[in-house]
């Protein structure tokens, strides 16, 4: 089969880069403009011819002012993800803001593949592909702001549905100050991270902000002296003068043999991204042993479970006495809508809570509900942290292989539990009861 070659010649080779160039551009300043301005996504849609080419690159082109739009908002509402969602007879779009989905608009679901194509177009994705999950990324430069979208396609029985997850690369608070940590906790914490070796863990589910408290760690520790490589699974923030990688399960890299191989570029500090399995656990140990300082991520309920958790991956409970150095347990709230919050009597299963926990209240912060907050009653979110230094006492527990609930009780000895410090910020008014109680209410069986 032959194919035609044109031969372009210098300056319409850059006439033609240009344009592109400004297309791509347009897309972004177009994104910006809606930020400051109130867009009708309703409008927008109903719009929308259902036969719409999705072929056209002009600008002004329906599907592309709809797309730029839903972004705009997105931004606006500082949502962290965009649900694009088909059914057998309906679509949904929807935004997750402070961990909360909320349907944002109900177009017509002739609209989902038009949505859809020009999204995978945008992320440099098979837009012919539909019958296999795909993950790319959208680079958009809003004015100061660098926006990484994060997209994943999924195919389903009525049409592929798509997630985008938003990462602002200026928002991000690279602070410990900004971790939300009692004094004494954050005191702690910066006394753990000037070890020289050991491990520091941050513990919690999905969505609890573990890698948020990684990257602030990492930023106090990125001075020009020391050598910072990371693990991740996938880099999620990009920082000045820390050496990261990517886990790649394509090409075999897991997290186990990136770990081994940067332990071989001479590195002060270490993060992995997670411990998931026997493999990593075991280098990190031996990573911290040999004298380097390793951070990482585990899923359990509270700071003791994660000895619990190390020690059912097959790690030695000598071992770990030896490496572990402290641990994180931490959860996201949101926060009460300072516009609207009221405080109220508590009840007598709450002052009975309360009193467990030797605090004292009469009233709390509620959330009702205003313009303000959408109707909500929260706006933002914060953290609240369970701390677990070890101690000569706790290690020897560890080494003599105690049980979760005797280190529980150890641990409770020198710092407050989670649920302790999200009840102190139930009193002060930053969040609810409910949202305390919805976080923390697993590790109650531990804390009894």
């Amino acid at each position: 089969q032959c194919q035609t070659m044109t031969s372009l010649s210098q300056a319409d080779f850059e006439a033609r880069l240009e344009a592109v160039f400004h297309q791509n551009t347009g897309e972004s300043q177009q994104i910006a403009q809606d930020i400051d301005q109130s867009v009708d996504l309703l409008s927008l849609s109903e719009e929308m011819p259902a036969n719409e080419d999705l072929l056209n690159e002009d600008s002004a082109a329906p599907v592309i002012r709809l797309i730029n739009a839903i972004l705009s908002e997105a931004i606006k509402e500082t949502a962290s993800d965009i649900h694009i969602e088909t059914y057998e007879k309906t679509m949904s779009i929807r935004f997750r803001i402070d961990g909360v989905l909320r349907t944002i608009l109900q177009p017509n679901k002739k609209l989902a593949a038009l949505l859809i194509s020009r999204i995978k177009v945008m992320a440099r994705l098979d837009i012919a592909e539909k019958r296999i999950p795909q993950d790319g990324r959208i680079s958009l430069r809003i004015g100061r702001r660098n926006i990484d979208v994060r997209v994943s396609t999924l195919p389903s029985i009525y049409g592929e549905r798509a997630v985008l997850r938003l990462l602002d690369k200026n928002s991000l608070q690279l602070s410990l100050n900004n971790l939300g940590m009692t004094a004494a906790d954050k005191q702690d914490l910066e006394n753990l991270i000037q070890l020289p070796h050991g491990i520091i863990l941050v513990t919690g589910p999905t969505g609890s902000g573990k890698s948020t408290t990684l990257y602030a760690i990492l930023s106090a520790l990125n001075i020009p002296g020391r050598n910072i490589l990371t693990v991740e699974d996938p880099v999620e923030y990009e920082l000045e003068g820390i050496g990261q990688t990517q886990v790649n399960t394509r090409v075999d890299m897991s997290f186990a043999r990136g770990l081994r191989a940067i332990l071989r570029q001479d590195p002060d500090v270490v993060m992995v991204g997670e411990i998931r399995d026997t493999e990593t656990a075991q280098i990190a140990v031996q990573a911290s042993l040999t004298g380097h300082l390793v951070l990482s991520t585990l899923h359990t309920n509270s700071a003791s479970g994660a000895v619990t958790r190390l020690r059912d991956m097959g790690v030695e409970s000598f071992l770990l006495s030896s490496s572990l150095a402290g641990i994180i347990a931490q959860r996201l709230v949101r926060r009460l809508c300072p516009q609207c919050r009221q405080f109220t009597p508590v009840s007598p299963q709450q002052a009975q809570m309360f009193k467990y926990h030797q605090l004292a209240v009469t009233t709390i912060g509620t959330p009702v509900g205003c313009p303000h907050c959408h109707q909500s009653g929260y706006q933002g979110r914060m953290a609240i942290h369970e701390m677990m230094v070890v101690t000569p006492e706790l290690r020897a527990a560890i080494h003599e292989n105690v049980d979760e609930q005797a280190l529980e009780r150890l641990v409770r000895q020198q710092h407050n539990a989670l649920i302790k410090n999200g009840l102190q910020t139930v009193i002060r008014g930053d969040t609810s009861w409910d949202e305390v109680m919805r976080v923390a209410s697993a590790t109650l069986e531990n804390k009894a």
